[in-house]
């Protein structure tokens, strides 16, 4: 697996069917659940299949050998929309 690259949110916390599809492992909200059925995600290492798991900063999900973690904080450089 590769090292997992960090995905920023905006709450407290997110469901793992939309964080797929937020952190592009999956390519639509309706794909991820084919996918959690087939015990292909893990979340913190262990596999997950329910798609409405909460997660919060620091779990990591993974789809193969691409990871994810769940952060609080934007993307070095990413444009937060404020104007200064």
């Amino acid at each position: 697996m590769s090292d997992p690259y960090d995905v920023p949110i905006r709450d407290e916390s997110i469901r793992l069917g939309q964080f797929l599809k937020l952190a592009n492992l999956v390519e639509t909200g309706a794909d991820a659940k084919p996918v959690l059925a087939a015990g292909a995600v893990s979340v913190n290492g262990e596999v997950e299949t329910r798609r409405g798991r909460q997660l919060v900063t620091g779990d990591v999900v993974a789809l193969g050998a691409v990871a994810a973690r769940v952060s609080d904080q934007p993307a070095e450089g990413a444009d937060d929309g404020l104007p200064w």
